[in-house]
C-alpha cells in the first residue's frame, strides 16, 4: 500500500470520523446501543453506495469539476440549483458545528490553563488557525491530516482500552426507544459524509480509480468500526437518562465539553481524562479541515475562480465566515446544527447522485468508463431510502 493511497485513505477517515463521532453516543442514546449499530451499518452501506455514484460521475466530466457541474451536466440547471442550495446549506451546517464543537472545547481547555478568553473570541481564534492550513490547499490539509489521524487513532485506541474495563453490559442490553430515530437518523448519516471530497480526491489520484475506490472502501470501513466500538465504550459508561445522563446532554448548549467531562467524572482517571481531551479536539480539527477544504473546492468550482492570491483568500473568506457569524450568534448550535446537516446529507449524497447516475446512463447517455454494479434496483434503492429519511427527518424537526 504507497503513501499515496494511506493519505487518501486518511483523508476519507478524517473527514468522517470528527463531530459527528462525539455526537453519536448523544444523538442515539435514546434508541440503545443494539439499534443504533444497526443504524450504522445501514447508513453506511447507503452512503458508501452513494460515494461510489459520485466517483462514477465525476469520472465522466473533466478534471477539477465538483457537484455543482456534474449536477448541471446531468441534471440541468435545475438539478444544479437544488445543487447549490443543499451543498451551502450542508457544508454550512457542518463547519457551524465544528466550528461550535471545537469553540467550546476551546475554551474549556483555555479555562482548564487559566486562559480566560471572551466568549467570542475563541471561535474567531479556532477559525484563523485552521483557516490558514485550508487556505493552503489540499496538500497542506493532507500533510496535516496525515498527522493529526496517527494521533487520534492511536489516542482513540488506547482510550477504548482504558475505558473498556469500566463498561456495563447492564447498560448495553437494556432496550432503547426509536422515538428519536429521525434525529439519530440524520446525525447518523452525517456522521458519513465523507463523499462531499470525492470529486477533490479524484484530481489527488490522477484517476487511478483501482486507487480511489480501495480508498473510499477502506476509508468508509474505519469509521463504521470505530463508531460501533465507540458507541459500546460510551453507552456501557455513561447512563442514558440522568441531569448528566447522555439524552440530557443533547439538549444542552455545551455538548463537547459537557461530554468529556462527564467522562473523567465517572472514571476518575488523569490518563484517561487526557486521552478524552486530545481525541476529541483532533476530531473536531480533522473534520473541520475536511469539510471546509469540500467547501473551497466547491466555491471554486461554482464560482468559476482559480485559487490563486487574492482569489484563494476571496473563496476561503466566503466559506468561513457565514459559519462563524453563525456560531458567534448561536454558540450552542453543535448538536442541531449536524441534525439540519443530515437532511441536507441525505439530498446532495444520496438522492442527487442517484438522480444524476440514472440521468447520465439511462437519458444523456454520456456514461463512459467506470460503472457501478447494482444497475436500475441500486438507484431505486437510494431513491427509495433518501425520500424516507428526508420525510423522517423533516417530521423530526416540527415534533
Amino acid at each position: 500500500m504507497n503513501m499515496k493511497l494511506i493519505g487518501g485513505i486518511l483523508l476519507v477517515v478524517g473527514s468522517a470520523i470528527g463531530g459527528g463521532m462525539l455526537a453519536l453516543p448523544i444523538a442515539t442514546a435514546q434508541m440503545g446501543f443494539v439499534n443504533s449499530s444497526l443504524l450504522l451499518f445501514v447508513c453506511w452501506s447507503l452512503m458508501t453506495a452513494s460515494a461510489m455514484l459520485i466517483l462514477e460521475v465525476t469520472l465522466w466530466l473533466p478534471k477539477n469539476t465538483n457537484i455543482i457541474s456534474m449536477a448541471k451536466a446531468t441534471l440541468g440547471r435545475g438539478g444544479q440549483g437544488v445543487a447549490w442550495i443543499t451543498y451551502l446549506l450542508l457544508l454550512y451546517s457542518l463547519l457551524a458545528a465544528y466550528i461550535a464543537g471545537g469553540s467550546d472545547f476551546l475554551k474549556n481547555l483555555l479555562t482548564l490553563a487559566h486562559f480566560d478568553l471572551p466568549g467570542l473570541v475563541v471561535p474567531v481564534l479556532f477559525t484563523l488557525i485552521l483557516g490558514a492550513i485550508v487556505y493552503g490547499g489540499i496538500h497542506a490539509v493532507d500533510h496535516v491530516n496525515r498527522l493529526l489521524m496517527a494521533i487520534k487513532l492511536l489516542a482513540f485506541v488506547f482510550l477504548v482500552i482504558l475505558i473498556f474495563p469500566h463498561v456495563s453490559t447492564g447498560q448495553l442490553i437494556n432496550g432503547g426507544e426509536l422515538s428519536t430515530l429521525s434525529t439519530s437518523t440524520t446525525v447518523a448519516i452525517t456522521s458519513f459524509g465523507f463523499a462531499t471530497i470525492v470529486p477533490s480526491m479524484r484530481n489527488y489520484f490522477h484517476d487511478n480509480v483501482k486507487q480511489l475506490r480501495a480508498a473510499i472502501l477502506i476509508g468508509s470501513l474505519i469509521p463504521l468500526i470505530c463508531y460501533i466500538i465507540w458507541d459500546f465504550s460510551i453507552m456501557g459508561v455513561i447512563p442514558r437518562e440522568g441531569d448528566n445522563g447522555l439524552i440530557a446532554m443533547m439538549h444542552s448548549g455545551r455538548s463537547t465539553s459537557e461530554f468529556v467531562n462527564q467522562l473523567s467524572a465517572l472514571l476518575n482517571r488523569d490518563t484517561i481524562t487526557s486521552f478524552a481531551h486530545v481525541f476529541t479536539s483532533i476530531c473536531l480539527l480533522t473534520s473541520f479541515l475536511g469539510v471546509a477544504l469540500c467547501m473551497v473546492d466547491f466555491l471554486a468550482d461554482g464560482l468559476q475562480m482559480e485559487k490563486i492570491g487574492k482569489n484563494n483568500a476571496l473563496v476561503c473568506g466566503l466559506a468561513l465566515l457565514p459559519p462563524l457569524l453563525i456560531v458567534l450568534f448561536k454558540p450552542g448550535i453543535f448538536i442541531a446544527a449536524l441534525a439540519y446537516a443530515g437532511i441536507y446529507c441525505v439530498i446532495l449524497l444520496i438522492l442527487l447522485p442517484a438522480l444524476m447516475v440514472w440521468r447520465g446512463r439511462y437519458h444523456k447517455n454520456i456514461a463512459k468508463g467506470y460503472r457501478v454494479f447494482g444497475g436500475k434496483v441500486l438507484l431505486s434503492l437510494l431513491l427509495i431510502a433518501s425520500v424516507i429519511i428526508i420525510g423522517q427527518g423533516i417530521i423530526g424537526i416540527f415534533k
